[in-house]
């Protein structure tokens, strides 16, 4: 790989990761108090080093699956590190600002970014996730039903992985079909539907705006992730400011996840090649399964 080459695609992320770091160093010296909203444990460096080796593997595998990570760190939060789900929710999201925003800039030097579809979509997701942070307000004080709508939520990616792995279809590049580059009411409606649940679930929205883009306005596999991982860059700096307005984003933890995911999905770009698909698709969809039964059980507990 020659100077240029080497610049043109990881230029980006080394000013990311500097930026990140800088910004987590800055958090720790400023002693910021614990969220007054929900619960999360002391920041330790021993936290912050294994959140650092969770947003690794999220976005490592995030990017073998085409996902921005949240739904593999939000449940592990939830379950494993002593967030609480309104804590766990505002933290993943405000992490996954960095994953978008590596994985759209190296989409967009590449050529795959329909930028027009890309916009409409931000124009919904922006004005979506202002109407889900308002309602996930409402739902703070219903933790019970927060967490059902989380366990109904995690059974869609899970089936459709599980179907899809067990069906052994092999990803194309091609959809039959023309794209629909023209349809701008129906791109902006999904853009604010995605921001919508992005706001209330605080997750990325792009295992619905891929499939979305892909099966019901005919865009080619690269270009929906491409256009997806771009358009949602807006949606989630304002989902994680505002969660971070709203006092449910554990800063430091946010910060060393973020750090994480972005040189894990670097990682995972690189070795997406020496994984079979449906393997990939058939463990997290038995993950997220479970993951979805949990939340459930949370709920009638």
């Amino acid at each position: 790989m020659s100077k240029k080459d080497f610049l043109e695609k990881y230029v980006m992320v080394i000013i990311l990761l500097l930026l990140i770091v800088a910004a987590l160093c800055w958090s720790l010296r400023a002693e910021l108090p614990q969220p007054a909203i929900g619960s999360s444990p002391p920041v330790s460096m021993f936290l912050l080093a294994m959140l650092m080796l969770l947003g690794v593997g999220a976005g490592f595998f995030g990017g073998l699956l085409g996902l921005g990570g949240g739904l593999i760190m939000l449940p592990i939060l939830s379950f494993g590190m002593g967030f609480s789900t309104t804590m766990a929710v505002g933290t993943t999201l405000f992490a996954v600002i960095f994953t978008t925003i590596s994985g759209g800039y190296a989409h967009l030097v590449r050529g795959n970014v329909h930028t027009r579809s890309s916009l409409l979509i931000a124009l919904g997701g922006v004005t979506g996730i202002s109407l889900g942070s308002g309602v996930f307000t409402v739902l703070t004080t219903q933790m019970k039903m927060l967490s059902l709508i989380l366990g109904l939520f995690f059974i869609v990616p899970s089936l459709y992985m599980i179907w899809d792995a067990l069906c052994h279809r092999e990803p194309s590049l091609n959809v039959p079909g023309t794209p629909h580059f023209n349809r701008s009411k129906d791109i902006v409606f999904l853009g604010l539907t995605v921001g919508f649940l992005t706001g209330v679930l605080g997750l990325g929205g792009g295992f619905i705006l891929v499939p979305g883009l892909t099966y019901l306005f005919g865009f080619p596999v690269q270009l929906a992730v491409g256009t997806t991982l771009t358009a949602v860059i807006p949606v989630t700096i304002a989902g994680g400011g505002i969660k971070l307005w709203q006092s449910y984003v554990l800063l430091p933890a946010a910060l060393s996840m973020g750090l994480g995911t972005v040189i894990g999905a670097q990682f995972g770009a690189i070795s997406i090649r020496y994984f079979k698909d449906s393997t990939l698709k058939l463990v997290f969809g038995l993950y997220f399964l479970y993951v979805a039964v949990r939340y459930i059980i949370d709920y009638w507990a």
